[in-house]
């Protein structure tokens, strides 16, 4: 009997704490949530001291640091006669060797199609890099970037054709819209005004920048509190351990915020993040790398509505266009404290922002990300029976819009709109559906 056909995944992968790590759960959740009869597994990118314990799904373990482990890897890749398609996520610091040089070892023995996402694209490389990226580029079908920006460098710095490329943006949670005030309330934050930074912690998050800009800011909205999300990135506590979280609790004593700076030093879970980010007014992403191509924990806060206030990389320069943020320079607390207290003292646009950001990433949430990963990558092929699954019937906002006298005619968003009424036809129709949601499950 005929093995099923997998998909695999090479990537790192939780509970190894990485951002890489969580991308590509999320995306390959999404996926096996959107169709039935696709079998996805994992080989995880590890280093030679890993001690994650890793989940079922995980069939593979590569440590990266040993050159050879990436023959016996594609050896035995090679021998699996399940394993029908490859699908890497490319980070510079997830492979060994110079500029992770050692991902060529596997790529040229694999004998099966890979396709590849490049989460960083880094423009005027030196010859080296160029070297590297265009080899990798050449045993790939196709490789995925998540920006218009990255498409362009590959197309301009590395001379790979546009026609091998494809833009997949970054993935976003389905969020369903939040009153903030209300959500903060019920999480004991009140009325006070909430800034909010989430990630791994590490030198180049630059929160500084916004605890520099936060005294101005004080000054005009007293009770204004800023969440540092995270906690600090496993690879900089090996080498100096918590030192740069210890100097930005210093600095927030020495410039005495203590009482409007919260440290929430965990990693969160999924769960907890999107609870922060929906009782968040504003979010800051302070990264001073301007070569940062792109940021998850921006897309997220945009999905929960969150107005940005970011520095100009390239991923918030796109999606930032449609007035959803404001672009502040690389470590200039003037201009973040500015843009913060601009929009503290005006709800309206605030709440226009925050409205922008989320319509803005409608289109990227999960479930479309899968939809384009599996037409991109053929997954039909691996899978003949594999079709996609209908979402299960929620009633939810049928029930939001509904009151004692009848459905009301329009919402923002997710909220009803009272001062619309209601009209006949619109009822007509949900009674209509309604019945025949009831002829189908029986409930009443």
């Amino acid at each position: 009997m005929k093995k099923k056909s997998e998909l695999l995944f090479i990537s790192s992968f939780p509970p190894r704490a990485c951002g890489i790590a969580t991308y590509s759960e999320d995306l390959i959740n999404a996926i096996q949530n959107k169709y039935n009869h696709l079998d996805i597994r994992v080989c995880a990118l590890d280093s030679k001291d890993g001690t994650n314990i890793y989940p079922e799904r995980v069939k593979y373990v590569l440590n990266t640091s040993d050159v050879q482990a990436y023959f016996r890897l594609a050896s035995r890749i090679n021998e699996d006669t399940s394993i029908e398609k490859i699908f890497i996520q490319h980070e510079f610091g997830l492979f060994g060797g110079e500029y992770g040089s050692h991902i060529l070892q596997l790529l040229y023995t694999i004998q099966k199609p890979v396709s590849i996402t490049f989460h960083t694209v880094l423009p005027n490389p030196d010859k080296q890099r160029q070297a590297v990226i265009q080899s990798i580029s050449s045993l790939c079908k196709k490789i995925v970037v998540l920006t218009k920006h990255s498409l362009h460098t590959l197309e301009t710095h590395y001379g790979i054709p546009s026609s091998k490329i494809v833009v997949i943006p970054h993935g976003t949670p389905a969020i369903s819209w939040e009153d903030k005030y209300v959500f903060k309330k019920t999480h004991q934050f009140g009325d006070r005004p909430i800034l909010s930074t989430f990630g791994l912690l590490s030198t180049n998050k630059s929160i500084e920048t916004a605890i520099h800009a936060l005294p101005d800011i004080v000054k005009q909205f007293p009770k204004a509190i800023y969440l540092v999300l995270g906690k600090t990135h496993p690879e900089i506590v090996k080498r100096e351990g918590e030192l740069y979280r210890t100097d930005l609790e210093s600095l927030v004593k020495e410039l005495n915020l203590q009482s409007n700076v919260l440290f929430v030093n965990k990693y969160l879970t999924l769960h907890e993040l999107l609870n922060y980010l929906k009782m968040t007014d504003i979010y800051l992403f302070t990264s001073k790398d301007p070569n940062q191509t792109v940021s998850g924990t921006f897309a997220y806060a945009m999905s929960c509505a969150c107005p940005i206030v970011s520095t100009p990389i390239p991923h918030a320069k796109e999606m930032l266009q449609n007035n959803s943020g404001i672009i502040a320079d690389f470590q200039n607390s003037i201009q973040f404290s500015s843009a913060i207290i601009r929009l503290l003292g005006d709800s309206k646009l605030r709440a226009e922002m925050g409205k922008n950001a989320f319509h803005q990433t409608r289109g990227t949430v999960w479930d479309n990300a899968a939809i384009s990963h599996v037409n991109l990558l053929d997954l039909h092929s691996v899978n003949s029976t594999t079709t996609l699954r209908l979402p299960d019937i929620n009633l939810q906002h049928i029930t939001r819009l509904t009151d004692k006298f009848g459905m009301i005619q329009f919402s923002k968003i997710s909220s009803p709109d009272i001062k619309s009424g209601y009209t006949l036809d619109d009822n007509a129709r949900a009674l209509i559906a309604l019945c025949r949601h009831y002829k189908l499950t029986g409930e009443q």
